[in-house]
């Protein structure tokens, strides 16, 4: 069901609130209650303005109902939200919930994958930056393998292959007609390291040059002669969304991807990435940086 009000049972009882699964979803939630917060409501005064019980408000932002586009404009007026364009972006994420390639995998893969999965799949762009690995959507088969080949604890066989499988999956929005723009900041390091030994590395290697020639998709390097750069270290990927305030970090971490959508955290790693861009070889150099790394091995 699309809205609160219509979340009874055919002999009129209201029926128990439903867990819900999907990031876009609980980022409604999320954003819902941020804007209740920021008009100085509590849930109790705007549920009286909205005309519904506290219950059901408090449901709508945990993610537990879902909510039309009428009831989001009605809060968007209690709470005197007067962007638009984040308005439409709201209603955009309340829009009917499709199944994503992603479910396959359901039960076989932590759920934090798929949230991956799904935010990336409704970006408007992507930038990742990544100084220990070559980022996840431009891996070959072969160095995604080797990379999960040495987590800790080992993963089984099994599941070894289903991560692959998943990565390789994820690569799709940069085939799709038109492609979900991309860019990955990289450094030295990350390209130096010849995971699953010199053959590998050096197919790997191969793969980002072609990559960086396809249109949507820009390739740069820090090398190591800039030395010491803000974000040094650091490894994330930074989902655009319909506008600013709906984007979304992925931070790549040893447990799994975490996400991150407060205002303070989406605009330090903004900083982050212009502060990596100005340091890094632009598309052309970076082209000639990598062929001559494949050549030396």
């Amino acid at each position: 069901m699309s809205d609160t009000n219509a979340q009874l049972s055919k002999e009129g009882r209201p029926l128990a609130p439903k867990t819900a699964t999907s990031a876009r979803r609980l980022r409604l939630g999320t954003e819902l209650r941020r804007l209740r917060e920021r008009a100085g409501l509590s849930v109790t005064e705007g549920a009286r303005q909205l005309g519904v019980s506290q219950a059901q408000l408090s449901n709508i932002e945990a993610s537990r109902f879902g909510v039309s586009a009428d009831r989001l404009r009605a809060l968007a007026r209690i709470y005197r939200c007067s962007d638009t364009a984040y308005l439409d972006g709201l209603i955009e994420l309340a829009g009917e919930r499709k199944t994503g390639w992603w479910e396959t995998f359901r039960e076989m893969l932590p759920a934090a994958l798929l949230d991956l999965a799904e935010t990336e799949h409704y970006a408007t762009a992507l930038q990742a930056a990544n100084t220990a690995h070559v980022p996840g959507l431009l891996q070959l088969a072969d160095h995604a393998r080797a990379i999960f080949e040495l987590a800790v604890p080992e993963f089984s066989r099994r599941e070894l292959e289903l991560r692959v499988n998943f990565r390789l999956q994820r690569q799709a929005l940069l085939d799709q007609a038109p492609p979900t723009p991309y860019q990955a900041i990289i450094h030295e390091a990350a390209l130096r390291v010849p995971v699953g030994g010199t053959s590998v590395a050096k197919r790997q290697l191969g793969h980002l040059l072609a990559q960086s020639e396809r249109d949507g998709i820009t390739i740069r390097v820090i090398p190591f002669a800039i030395g010491a750069y803000p974000g040094s270290g650091q490894t994330f990927l930074y989902v655009h969304g319909a506008v600013p305030r709906l984007d979304t970090v992925s931070l790549d971490q040893s447990h799994g991807p975490a996400l991150v959508d407060a205002e303070a955290g989406l605009d330090t790693y903004r900083n982050l990435l212009q502060r990596m861009e100005s340091v890094a070889l632009s598309p052309e150099k970076t082209r000639d940086f990598i062929h001559n790394l494949a050549t030396e091995l």
